[in-house]
């Protein structure tokens, strides 16, 4: 009786991981601020995977930082996942953040809500997840607030897809163009004709009034953000490389830049001698 108890308990569990939508933690409710754990399947680039996403609630007029916070300074996200079980890798993607005008200068980061998808690789795909994240952030409207959150979340093997996750990796920015509506960049170059060296940079954008673009150097290397020069027609922005940052720092290294419009994103490498 104990044997067939056991037998049904073990087939009622294995139909059930088999019928599992997308899953969810409960909130953590923070200051001005909630967050949770989200999983399930999703495809990025037509390539089906097994996604989580931490899920940032805050109220209007709140916002959350980039991985690069911009001028005015900031709290990029810091995500930990020491103690999850069955898992080999977490790789934290991006959403395309925006330009955000603040007191202090300009800032780059996400208003009033974000999911930050992550991609999970599991050391045994038949067996569950169990997640557990650390997740350091700073969420600010007048003032900046320093918040944690500890998460846990178990990611049966046969989770079922998450619209949530796919719309949310729709944004991340694809190494190319994905389609003829997003930015690209159609040419850079330093210019030191003016005897301040500067990066210029064209971004082919379907609506360049609302182009902007962001550049992030090697680790540990500032680069402050582009200034828009034109709108006729086309996004022309430049980097001031004498502020704040040495160009000696930043010759023969890859430098990432993300591109966005009101249409779509994309990011690119680009390395100068």
């Amino acid at each position: 009786m104990i044997k067939w108890a056991l037998g049904l308990l073990l087939v009622s569990s294995a139909a059930a991981w088999a019928d599992t939508a997308a899953v969810s933690s409960d909130w953590y409710r923070g200051f001005n601020n909630q967050v949770r754990l989200v999983a399930g399947h999703a495809a990025r680039d037509g390539q089906q995977g097994l996604y989580a996403g931490v899920d940032l609630s805050m109220p209007g007029g709140w916002k959350t930082y980039w991985r690069s916070p911009g001028d005015a300074g900031g709290v990029p996200p810091e995500f930990d996942w020491e103690g999850s079980d069955n898992l080999a890798s977490a790789t934290v993607l991006y959403p395309a953040p925006h330009r955000i005008h603040d007191k202090a200068g300009d800032v780059v980061g996400y208003k009033d809500a974000i999911l930050f998808p992550v991609l999970l690789t599991p050391k045994d795909p038949k067996r569950p997840i169990t997640l557990h994240a650390k997740i350091a952030y700073g969420v600010c409207k007048d003032i900046c607030i320093p918040a944690e959150a500890d998460l846990k979340l178990v990611v049966p093997p046969d989770v079922g897809n998450s619209p949530e996750l796919a719309k949310a990796l729709a944004s991340v920015p694809g190494s190319t163009a994905r389609t003829e509506h997003d930015p690209h960049l159609a040419s850079w170059r330093i210019d030191q004709s003016a005897g301040k060296p500067k990066l210029v940079l064209d971004v082919a954008s379907a609506a360049p009034e609302t182009a902007d673009a962001f550049v992030e150097g090697p680790a540990g290397v500032y680069v402050p953000l582009p200034k828009r020069v034109s709108v006729a027609g086309k996004a022309l922005l430049e980097v001031d490389l004498t502020d704040g940052v040495n160009i000696k720092d930043l010759a023969g290294k890859p430098l990432r830049i993300t591109m966005i419009d009101s249409q779509g994103q994309s990011e690119t490498t680009i390395k100068f001698e």
